[in-house]
């Protein structure tokens, strides 16, 4: 059959970009929808089921719900789901009218924290040195990281042309996203890999240095790969032991490349449920409902009180450390548009939390503050 016999075809519409760049899942009008829906949007996916479930039984904290700051956000448009637990009991839960709490849940930069339980161990046993560069590791990255050590590169201390400057038609996260499937790349006869793109990443002469955090996704990835190269397990098996120790009763799905290759900057998504399931691995010291220790208590203790700060305001009172977020007590991050895990390492409270903005740039950095703000009441209580 000829090329000109074909049946006709057109570009999958999902994940052709619109007017403000971005793709139309990530359109304001249609982003609730993909957030809930995310694992069947994009190109590639892999999934996780674990072994065995951790129980949850409901014992409801009445006080959670009648917090101000609870009732602001559960009440709020952009409010998709909450999940309260401590150990084996849900404290609280609500959710939105049109979010099935049995239904997966973007977490975006959520994912980020694997690489925090993965490295741990690692720097533990030596087996990575944080003051050692990170292209002593992974030497294939070396055109974007070729001063960072590992410890710049998990306190997003790296200055490369990586921007996350989504008003910017060229920056490179843009570019990021075709090589992981979440939208269709320039040339379709042509599809970069995950792999690839993170080796073209640019050093930045230019830009002056700074004592605040550079938030950059590339910066996970490419510590991914250290992990992968140093372990020798594939990222594949460590995110079936991350799944099996934190015991969710749903599936977990992963953003992937067409070879396969994990999107640990942002590709996971969870339930409520599981996703605060997932947390209280931390709140364990990083044992595993299992038995089994996945990450080190040690490097979460390190982790609380490193990093740095996001912002002159922000002070020592908010960092980013390791690939989290620590006000000094917990281990948490945010996800694009209103994601946030909290994880209590003082209380053992962990909070899950699903929303999405509309904003045109999905950033409504209010919200987000709001958000920590009811975190950090509800595990103090």
């Amino acid at each position: 059959m000829t090329s000109s016999n074909l049946p006709p075809s057109y570009p999958n519409p999902d994940l052709m970009v619109k007017g403000d760049y971005k793709p139309r899942w990530n359109q304001p009008f249609n982003r609730r929808h993909s957030f809930q829906n995310l694992a069947h949007v994009t190109r590639y996916n892999l999934t996780y089921r674990a072994a065995a479930v951790m129980e949850l039984i409901p014992a409801e904290d009445v006080r959670i719900g009648q917090l101000q700051s609870v009732q602001n956000l559960i009440n709020h448009p952009f409010f998709s789901g909450i999940c309260v637990i401590n150990g084996g009991r849900i404290l609280f839960e609500r959710y939105a009218r049109d979010y099935d709490p049995q239904s997966l849940h973007s977490i975006q930069s959520v994912t980020k924290t694997m690489v925090n339980l993965l490295i741990g161990p690692l720097v533990e046993s030596g087996q990575v040195k944080l003051d050692g560069l990170l292209t002593d590791y992974v030497p294939e990255v070396a055109r974007g990281y070729k001063n960072a050590t590992v410890q710049q590169t998990l306190n997003m201390d790296v200055e490369n042309d990586y921007s996350e400057q989504f008003d910017d038609p060229n920056c490179l996260y843009y570019q990021h996203e075709a090589a992981i499937g979440w939208r269709l790349p320039p040339d379709l006869n042509h599809e970069e890999s995950h792999k690839q793109f993170l080796a073209r990443v640019e050093h930045n002469h230019l830009t002056p240095p700074s004592p605040f955090v550079k938030y950059k996704s590339s910066n996970t990835d490419s510590l991914a790969w250290l992990i992968e190269r140093v372990s020798g397990k594939s990222l594949n098996h460590h995110l079936a032991d991350i799944i099996d120790a934190a015991g969710i009763e749903s599936r977990f799905a992963m953003s992937c490349d067409r070879d396969g290759y994990p999107l640990m900057d942002g590709g996971g998504c969870f339930t409520a449920r599981d996703l605060a399931r997932y947390g209280s691995i931390f709140t364990r010291g990083g044992l595993g409902v299992n038995g089994h220790q996945i990450g080190s208590k040690w490097w979460m203790e390190k982790t609380l009180k490193g990093g740095i700060p996001w912002s002159k305001e922000d002070g020592d009172e908010y960092r980013y450390s390791n690939q989290t977020e620590t006000d000094g007590r917990a281990i948490a991050h945010a996800g694009y548009c209103g994601q946030y895990l909290y994880a209590d390492l003082t209380s053992g409270t962990v909070v899950a939390h699903f929303s999405v903005c509309d904003q045109t740039d999905g950033f409504a950095h209010d919200h987000f503050s709001h958000i920590w703000q009811m975190m950090a009441e509800v595990t103090r209580l």
